[in-house]
This record gives C-alpha cells, sequence and structure tokens, in this order.
C-alpha cells in the first residue's frame, strides 16, 4: 500500500495544461503591498515551465488588496488632521478593484518581461459564462495565446461584478477566483489546477495548530467530517474553505487539483517532477491511500516516549538489550543474507554503479563485525548520566553538569545496511530515539534488520524506540518536526546532505564529500607511502574515507617514486586523473575537477611545490574530512597536522583509519565536517548533550544578600 501511496502522483506525467491560482495572500505582504521578490520567482518557475512545453495558465487575486493599499494612502495624503478623527468610512470595494487591477497586471507585465515572456490579462464575470458564444470564443482565444507561448492571466472583474458579497446569490456561477479556477479548469480541459496558498496545504485542523496534520491525499469520504477549518486568510474573500469546495468541485470532474504554498521556492517544479508536495484531490485518490497511514509524528513522538524509557532502566538492562541484539543478528544470519542477496541482485539488475553495489553487499564477516562491534559498545563505560564537571556555588549548594541523550534522531542514509545496524547500537547505548530512512536499493536488508533489532527490544522499553521509514515522500514532513526530531544526520551524497540542510530547521550533523588526501612529502619513507597510498585508494575504494587525492612532492618527480606509484595504481587497477602538472608530465587524462570524489578505484594525482602548497591545496579544494602526510620530518608534519583544517588529520597513517569501529568508538553514525557539536567519526559521545543538575537545602537567591558564593570546583574530589 505504501508503493501505492507513492505512486498517487505518477499522472503528472501526462499533464500538459496547467492551470495555477495564485492567492492573495500570496501576492501581497502583510501590509498589503505587492510582495514583489515571490512574485518574481512565481514568474521564474512560469517561464521554466514554459520552456518546457507546459501550457501555463495563471488566475490571479490580489486587485481588491493592492487597490484598498492603494486608495487607502491616496487618502490619507488628501485627509485634514480633523478628516482623520472623524470615524472611517471603509473603502469601496468595487473601486479598490478598479484601482488594483491595473497595478497588479502591470507588475505581472514588467516581471514577464524581465524574463523575455509576454503576458496577456483576461477579466470575467460570473454572467459572461451564461453565454455560449462567449465560452466558445474564450476557449479559443486562450488556444492561441498558448500556441504563442503568452501566459493567459484571469481575474474576476469584480469592478463590474452584479454580485452582492460572495456567496449569497446561490445562482453564481463562480463566487471567487478559487472557483474560477475550477470553472476554467473544466472549461478549458486542464490536466492540472494547482491552488497557491500561504501554508503547506490542506490541514486537519488550523495550520497553527501544532496538532494539526497536512493531509497529503485528499479522501471526501474520510476527511469531510473531520477538517476544522480556522481563520479566513488574512486577506482575499475564500480561505481555504473555498479552496477546498473549489479542489472537490474539479477534482469529481476528472481534472486532478494540489493546494500547496506559494511561498516555498520551487513548489511548481517538484509537483511536476512527482514529489509528494501539498495536498492532492484526485477522484481516484480513495484507491491509493491505504485505510491506515502511517503518520511521520506519531512514529516520532513514540520514538520519543520510548527514548525516555530506555534511559530509566538501568545500565545493565541497556547493555543487555545491546547483547541480545548481537547474539540475533548472528542467529539470523541467513535470514538477512537472503534479504540482502535480493537486493543487490535487483541493484545489479537496475545497472547501479559497482561502488553502490558493493556498500550494499553483507557478507558473514561484516555481520560478524557487526556483532562484535556492538559487543564492544555495550562493554562500553555507560555515557548516560556522567558527571563531567561538579561545583560548589555556594555552601550546601552543588552543581553537576552531566552528560544526557539528544532526544530523537533521524537518520537518512544511502545503500549501507551496515549503517543502520550501526546507527541503531549506538542510539541504545546513547538512550536516544531513533528515526532511520534508507535507500531504497536496500529496501529488504533494512526491514530484516529493522525487525531483527526491534524484536530483541523488551516490552519495558518499547520496539518503537526505532522506526523504520519506509517512503522517501515522508522525509519533507520528518524534517518538519524541529520540536520532536532532535538531530538529523544524513549519510550519503553531496545532493543528499545538501537538499535536507536547506529543508530543515532541525540540526544537521554530517558531512558532504568525503574528498580526502595523501601528501608524500620528499623526506618520506617511499615504501612506507607506496603501502599507505595503495591502502588508502584500493582498501575499500567505496568509503569516504579514501585517498581521492594524491599530491606528491615535487622533488620525488626526479627521484622516480611519482612514476612507481603510478605503476602500483594501475596494477591494482585504478584509474588516473591529473592536475595541471601531473596531467601534462604522466600523459593521464585532466581531472574534472579538483575538488571530486570518485568513490571507486579511480584518484586524481598532482604536483606540488612544498608541504604549504599541500596545504594551501587540501583547504581549496578539500571536504575537511580526513587528510594524511607521510614524512620523516616531524616538524614538517607539525606544520600538517596544524595547518590542515580538516576533522581528521594523520601522520604516516593510511586515511582508511578514519573510523568509528577503528578509532574504538564500537561504531559511528557518521563523519561529521562540521564545526559545532561534533567533528569527525561520530560516536557514542556524538550523540550526547548536557544538563545541569542543582542541588541545594533550601537556598534561595534573594537579591543574592543571604548567600555567600564559592564556586568551588569539586570536579575532582
Amino acid at each position: 500500500m505504501e508503493n501505492n501511496a507513492d505512486s498517487c502522483r505518477d499522472f503528472v506525467k501526462d499533464v500538459k495544461r496547467i492551470i495555477i491560482k495564485v492567492g492573495t495572500a500570496v501576492v501581497t505582504r502583510q501590509d498589503g503591498r505587492l510582495a514583489v521578490g515571490k512574485l518574481g520567482a512565481l514568474c521564474e518557475q512560469i517561464k521554466e515551465l514554459n520552456i518546457l512545453g507546459y501550457e501555463v495558465i495563471l488566475v490571479s487575486s490580489g486587485a481588491v488588496g493592492l487597490g484598498r493599499q492603494r486608495l487607502r494612502y491616496r487618502k490619507l495624503i488628501h485627509s485634514s488632521f480633523a478628516d482623520l478623527q472623524k470615524p472611517q468610512v471603509e473603502l469601496d470595494g468595487k473601486a479598490c478593484a478598479a484601482v488594483g487591477q491595473s497595478s497588479l497586471m502591470a507588475t505581472y507585465d514588467d516581471l514577464f518581461s524581465q524574463l523575455d515572456v509576454t503576458s496577456a490579462q483576461l477579466l470575467v464575470t460570473d454572467n459572461d459564462f451564461r453565454d455560449k458564444d462567449f465560452r466558445k470564443q474564450l476557449s479559443e482565444t486562450v488556444k492561441s495565446l498558448l500556441a504563442l507561448k503568452v501566459i493567459p492571466i484571469f481575474n474576476e472583474n469584480d469592478a463590474v461584478s452584479t454580485r452582492k458579497a460572495p456567496y449569497e446569490d446561490s445562482s453564481g456561477i463562480f463566487w471567487d477566483n478559487d472557483s474560477l479556477s475550477a470553472l476554467l479548469a473544466l472549461e478549458l480541459k486542464a490536466d492540472l489546477l494547482i491552488l497557491l496558498s500561504d501554508v503547506d496545504g490542506l490541514y486537519n485542523g488550523p495550520p497553527s495548530d501544532p496538532h494539526s496534520k497536512l493531509i497529503h491525499t485528499y479522501i471526501k469520504e474520510k476527511h469531510q467530517n473531520e477538517i476544522t477549518f480556522g481563520d479566513k486568510s488574512r486577506v482575499g474573500r475564500g480561505g481555504m474553505t473555498a479552496k477546498v469546495k473549489a479542489s472537490v468541485h474539479a477534482a469529481d470532474a476528472g481534472i486532478p487539483v494540489i493546494i500547496t504554498s506559494g511561498n516555498a521556492a520551487e513548489n511548481l517544479t517538484k509537483i511536476l517532477q512527482g514529489q509528494r508536495i501539498g495536498t492532492l484531490f484526485h477522484k481516484d485518490a480513495h484507491k491509493w491511500v491505504p485505510l491506515k497511514e502511517v503518520d511521520v509524528r506519531e512514529m516520532a513522538v513514540a520514538a520519543r516516549d520510548c527514548s525516555r524509557r530506555l534511559q530509566a532502566v538501568s545500565s545493565e538492562e541497556r547493555k543487555q538489550i545491546l547483547l541480545n541484539i548481537a547474539d540475533a543478528l548472528e542467529s539470523r544470519q541467513k535470514e538477512i543474507k537472503i534479504e540482502n542477496e535480493a537486493d543487490v541482485a535487483a541493484a545489479q539488475e537496475a545497472g547501479y554503479e559497482k561502488s553502490l553495489v558493493a556498500r550494499l553487499v553483507l557478507k558473514n564477516e561484516k555481520i560478524a563485525g557487526l556483532a562484535n562491534n556492538i559487543r564492544i559498545i555495550a562493554n562500553m563505560e555507560d555515557p548516560i548520566g556522567q558527571v563531567l564537571k561538579r561545583t560548589e556555588l555556594a555552601e550546601g549548594l552543588i552543581l553537576e553538569k552531566t552528560s544526557s541523550p539528544l532526544g530523537v534522531l533521524l537518520i537518512v542514509f544511502e545503500s549501507r545496511p551496515d549503517a543502520l545496524v550501526q546507527i541503531a547500537s549506538l542510539a541504545i547505548r546513547s538512550g536516544n530515539g531513533l528515526l532511520l530512512k534508507g535507500g531504497k536499493e536496500a529496501k529488504r536488508s533494512n526491514a530484516i534488520l529493522h525487525k531483527v533489532i526491534t524484536e530483541a527490544i523488551p516490552d519495558t522499553v518499547g520496539s518503537k524506540l526505532i522506526g523504520l521509514v519506509t517512503t522517501r515522500a515522508e522525509i519533507p514532513e520528518l524534517l518538519k518536526l524541529d520540536d520532536v526530531i532532535d538531530l538529523v544526520i544524513p549519510r550519503g551524497s553531496n545532493k543528499l546532505v545538501s537538499d535536507i540542510k536547506s529543508s530543515t530547521k532541525i540540526p544537521v550533523l554530517g558531512h558532504a564529500d568525503g574528498i580526502c588526501h595523501v601528501y608524500v612529502d620528499k623526506s618520506a619513507n617511499l615504501e612506507m607511502a607506496r603501502q599507505i597510498v595503495l591502502d588508502a585508494k584500493t582498501d575499500y575504494p567505496a568509503g569516504c574515507n579514501a585517498m581521492e587525492t594524491l599530491l606528491v612532492h615535487k622533488d620525488l618527480v626526479e627521484k622516480g617514486w611519482l612514476n612507481s606509484i603510478t605503476v602500483d595504481l594501475r596494477s591494482e587497477g585504478v584509474t588516473l586523473y591529473g592536475g595541471q602538472k601531473a596531467s601534462s608530465l604522466l600523459n593521464i587524462p585532466l581531472a574534472r575537477s579538483l575538488h571530486h570524489e570518485y568513490c571507486s578505484l579511480a584518484c586524481t594525482v598532482e604536483i606540488v611545490d612544498d608541504v604549504y602548497a599541500a596545504i594551501d591545496h587540501i583547504n581549496l579544494y578539500g571536504s575537511a574530512h580526513t587528510d594524511s602526510i607521510v614524512t620523516e620530518d616531524h616538524e614538517v608534519a607539525d606544520v600538517f597536522l596544524r595547518q590542515v583544517d580538516s576533522a581528521a588529520v594523520f601522520h604516516n597513517a593510511s586515511t582508511r583509519f578514519s573510523d568509528g569501529a577503528r578509532f574504538g568508538l564500537g561504531a559511528e553514525v557518521g563523519i561529521s565536517t562540521s564545526r559545532i557539536h561534533a567533528r569527525g567519526p561520530v560516536g557514542v559521545d556524538g550523540l550526547l548533550t548536557t544538563r545541569w543538575i542543582l542541588k541545594g537545602n533550601g537556598q534561595v537567591v534573594d537579591g543574592d544578600k543571604a548567600i555567600s558564593y564559592t564556586h568551588r570546583d569539586l570536579t575532582t574530589t
């Protein structure tokens, strides 16, 4: 059923003609003035859709509000002080519409002209649609405009509308720009109607209520009696009630409708890419959505509640949970292998890159290694409640700074199912709740590992301590839960990390790239250097701690070592690319970028003048992950270790040592290149924060008159 929920937006592949309705709250700012920045961004998206071959028709509100703001200003500057003391009469709405319409269209015309796009204005009234000839001519005119790549912009001509007030005339054909857009969708045979508002979509309660939930797919039978509408829009006429009525009307007639935010960047593009944005209305929606939808907020809250129960049990009980998980991994190895082999076969058949497939494989020795690492973590000193600092503030008043779990972690990772086991074990040891979203290529492996782990968690804690998110569409909703989720750790591509960082207010810990360097200095032990370089590149090329760039001191070119190491690398199957100097000297292809992570048997080679040039190169082109120097000159090594600005910097050692298990952390949730909270391989300590415990015997502040502060450090006593 989850797959059906994901595929319900596949209809966008057949969309050609789109009607976009822009609400007044999108067009104007809080003070009533035009929101030119938002309109400009909207026009840019429409231009891109135009270029891609979509036929775009715009229905825009905002004329009345804009006209009212302008007329109020005119009235103000022409009023005497005495006039302003009198009760102010509300401005005539039709006059406001007449003034605002020209300003609104002038703005659209100017913005589209800047983008080399032509727009056209079409004002309509309710009575126009009673005329069959008008409707026929309207269709022909719009068809001609679209053929010329012109953007038709519709608005109700409120200045001459004969209705006294919205919805009072039950004989009306449409009542506002929402119902007008639905009517136009039918008349002009649109493939999709998008209603842009100032909220992310339709909620089951007022959007301002933190307990309200976004409805991704509207099911009339299910939702029409569940929804509680909040206040009407601060501007405009219809609000969400009108949007829902218009959406239901259009959807029943066979035209899909999406209500979404006009304030979010690139929402139109995302919708047409099939992403789950806003609320979808579709005549077949009841066939797609599972009877019981997985609620991500409930999943996150459950993880938080279970984490508090986990923190309440004894250290020995937490340890035993981990030992049980390690035993379960080994005893159920056969089940795990069957599911993993199915994932690997599917990935190979789908033509995934070899580096991704390599990360996907769970061999017997890897499973055994995972179980062993869990036992190491279990036998570590309990990290929760450790007293980090103890201070006597005053006689009998003791303050303790103690270690504490962060709360709930969201980990988004690609390919590697072993990451699920590592992260889960660290979360349990540190007392945190956990939500996991793995890549679809490891779906079966992740599911069986999650099952094995959660079945080993006792009921006193609860299996919902670790939640497994199964669809990509749930990630945007999870990233909004900054009141429940405390830290996001993305493990994957640069794009994955960047997308998550730009989509959430929750703190994000991680690294975007693993561009690791090995610099071989002129004083290096050359046999040691050979072994380190080969290990750093070939031990596990898909790892984020594998060497991606080899920097060689210029003196080693004359000594023949550079030629020797390139022969050794090639004999191991490594494809070489060069920087400007190495490319011409070694006759190898020029690297397309010196800031590049291969994740495969390939690397960049470049020649540098000295350690300072190597440092400059690393700080400019590296990713602040892990970098190593090979040298026998300890002064040169000290310069390198001090000045390379990376999370991990090594001397005479392979970059492959940059790993939580190898650092003695037991495992890692990832490697952080951030400079706040945790840096480098992140183990249990990186999943903890601190809190203050104050113990007294009745002390009060009372203006500090009756207390004598000592601030004596008791940490070591």
